[in-house]
């Protein structure tokens, strides 16, 4: 389903009230192991950060992602009574006026949208880039989220080891999301130049980069990925903890959504298509990912070899995206 014109208000409201009712919801995973975990909502976000070093930048990010979302519309579906499906956030549709769209206007349909202004916000820098302040900074001043708080993170965006999780790893600092939209970063990194660019590369490390490209190039482009990572504040720019901005579903949503197409589009030779190793970065020691290499996800679901997931019509999958028949 597609979270614009296709979704109906009500339709709206109704996911919205579904991801209220996981924050409402106790939590699974054990406080006494996890501090910050405080609900239902707040599995998702531990379970992100406990495997954030092996299923980013790294042969595992697509396929176990593609799981991870799967888990958060079924745990919708039978938890809180959703009885849709999980949208998707397509980007070059607003990527030059964010506010103006129904994901982030503000409104009572929305996924609430900027935060207040907060004149401490600074230009972000990496390498040869500078992305221009957005235009909030402070906390969600309206919509569904204006109230939510948030509990763990954040973390730097310094990454100092590929083995151990950072500090504050799973500590409870409640807080409230904050939000920053950043038609800046939008504008540059999420527009369809860069999705065509994307869905025309035919090997899966082309792909990968055209999706991922962090640290920025020297000329200046970041992926899709991290450009909506980027575009909405700073809660959605926590690489551990992004999944506490309700819009991080959506985003990833829409990335397996672009990643189903590119391997329909070859599927003798992409439904398959693996390239990386099981640790962020993949550094040359570390083992690379097959389709027997098997995917942790903690106290939300048993472990699922790779192969399980590589078709999302397949192995207890069976979903499509409206739009793309």
């Amino acid at each position: 389903m597609i979270f614009r014109g296709e979704l109906l208000p009500r339709e709206r409201i109704s996911y919205t009230n579904a991801v209220l009712c996981l924050q409402k919801l106790p939590n699974q995973v054990p406080t006494a192991e996890y501090p910050g975990v405080r609900s239902r909502f707040d599995d998702f976000v531990a379970t992100h950060i406990n495997y954030t070093l092996h299923t980013h930048y790294s042969g595992l990010f697509l396929p176990w992602h593609r799981r991870f979302i799967w888990l958060w519309e079924r745990a919708l579906r039978e938890e809180c009574g959703y009885q849709g499906y999980l949208p998707y956030w397509d980007w070059p549709l607003w990527a030059d006026n964010l506010a103006a769209s129904p994901l982030f206007d503000g409104s009572e349909t929305s996924l609430s949208g900027d935060g207040e202004y907060n004149p401490g916000e600074q230009n972000m820098t990496g390498g040869n880039v500078t992305l221009l302040r957005g235009s909030g900074g402070g906390c969600a001043k309206s919509g569904p989220f204006k109230n939510m708080k948030v509990h763990m993170g954040p973390f730097s965006r310094t990454l100092t080891s590929t083995t151990e999780i950072p500090a504050p790893r799973f500590d409870y600092n409640p807080r409230c999301l904050n939000r920053s939209l950043n038609d800046f970063v939008a504008s540059r990194y999420t527009n369809s130049t860069l999705v065509s660019t994307l869905m025309a590369t035919t090997k899966m490390a082309d792909f990968q980069m055209a999706l991922d490209h962090w640290p920025p190039r020297e000329d200046g482009v970041l992926g899709p990925h991290g450009g909506g990572h980027f575009s909405i504040g700073s809660t959605m720019q926590d690489l551990f903890g992004s999944p506490q901005d309700p819009a991080f579903y959506l985003h990833h949503s829409q990335i397996d959504r672009l990643w189903a197409k590119w391997q329909d589009a070859d599927d003798a030779n992409r439904r398959n298509a693996l390239n990386g190793t099981s640790t962020i970065m993949n550094p040359p020691a570390a083992d690379p990912v097959t389709l027997d290499t098997m995917m942790e996800f903690g106290y939300l679901d048993a472990p699922r070899p790779v192969h399980e997931v590589m078709s999302p019509l397949a192995n207890g999958f069976f979903y499509i995206y409206a739009g793309d028949t």
